[in-house]
């Protein structure tokens, strides 16, 4: 299938620079999943377009301070003293993945220092053009470096500010491992939270930490030749119990946001018991996928001819996707991360 079936024009000032608050006022675009009927709402409705014994599932992951300012340093080197920024993406081991900006200026064996005098060594550069750097020290020790002294890392389309980079976290975040937000949960405060479960709608939580696998662009011309990069996750017995109770009553599973999509499904096509299941996934949900889960999902509104776009298509059908970002576009919804959202059911 054509990458550029997932294309579409948009207007720069539809990309939204931060949340609108209160975040319930966001406006929620509901598509039919069977009809392609579209119906303007605001997330604030949900209590009330939602059905009693409705099961929503979240992604609970926690962004971290993922960019960090470095120098080179070493006598051996002609670019010593030159700044370097590194993208931490995740631990493997004792060792991280990164990115690093400029990469063309850091090579094997090269070393790095850090605001507060910690050091790294690169130790290799792999084909995807990431980079392995061991930092010496349990990552643990790492993710605590980050936070005190990275940078929140907000999409390239947003214009940092202490606004929003403060803003770039759910309510319930809790494992921290991401280095983009699941920005479908945006609209969730701790008060809508609390009325969705008061108007008997169920909340189960699943953690995917959300990594280059879920927001690298497609480059490829075809969605078959585009390689997903790995991500964790992992799905806790008692949402698989919750999972399975409400599939058994003939309740509805609903998911919010495309992560959340992605681990629950990796899950029921990796694992078939009622234990829990963590591992890495590398899941590319394209049209003709058999959704084994969600019977809804909550979402936001994507880049072009990404694959949060294909997998929501894959969900809800194409052209009835496309027409209701057409419909979205005419009326003044807002886009990306902090923009406006989607219910499909």
């Amino acid at each position: 299938m054509e990458t550029s079936l997932f294309d579409y024009p948009l207007p720069p000032d539809r990309i939204a620079q931060k949340s609108m608050e209160p975040r319930e006022a966001a406006k929620l675009l509901v598509l039919g999943r069977k009809t392609g009927a579209v119906d303007d709402k605001k997330v604030g409705d949900l209590p009330t377009l939602l059905r009693k014994g409705d099961l929503l599932i979240f992604n609970d992951s926690k962004v971290f301070k993922a960019r960090l300012k470095a120098v080179i340093y070493g006598m051996h080197t002609r670019e010593a003293g030159k700044e370097v920024e590194i993208f931490l993406l995740r631990p493997d081991g004792d060792v991280w993945i990164a990115m690093a900006r400029p990469g063309k200026k850091l090579h094997t064996g090269c070393r790095v220092m850090f605001e507060d005098g910690s050091k790294a060594r690169v130790l290799g550069k792999r084909e995807d053009g990431t980079i392995d750097i061991d930092f010496g020290i349990h990552p643990d020790r790492v993710f605590e470096l980050a936070d005190q002294y990275g940078i929140v890392p907000v999409p390239p389309y947003v214009e940092p500010t202490s606004e929003n980079t403060s803003a770039y976290q759910t309510a319930y975040a809790k494992h921290v491992g991401s280095v983009a937000a699941p920005t479908a949960g945006f609209h969730f405060t701790n008060a809508l939270l609390d009325e969705l479960k008061n108007n008997g709608i169920e909340q189960a939580f699943v953690t995917l930490h959300v990594g280059l696998g879920t927001f690298r662009p497609m480059k490829s011309e075809t969605l078959g030749e585009h390689v997903m990069h790995e991500e964790w996750a992992h799905v806790p017995k008692e949402t698989i119990l919750m999972v399975q109770k409400a599939k058994q009553e003939g309740r509805r599973v609903i998911v919010v946001g495309t992560t959340a999509m992605r681990a629950v499904e990796s899950w029921a096509e990796k694992s078939k018991n009622q234990e829990e299941w963590s591992g890495f996934t590398n899941l590319f949900i394209t049209p003709g996928f058999e959704f084994k889960v969600a019977d809804g999902l909550i979402t936001n509104f994507h880049l072009p001819k990404s694959t949060l776009i294909v997998l929501v298509s894959s969900f809800a059908g194409r052209e009835q996707v496309m027409n209701a970002y057409k419909h979205a576009i005419e009326n003044d919804y807002r886009f990306y991360s902090f923009g406006d959202a989607m219910l499909i059911v």
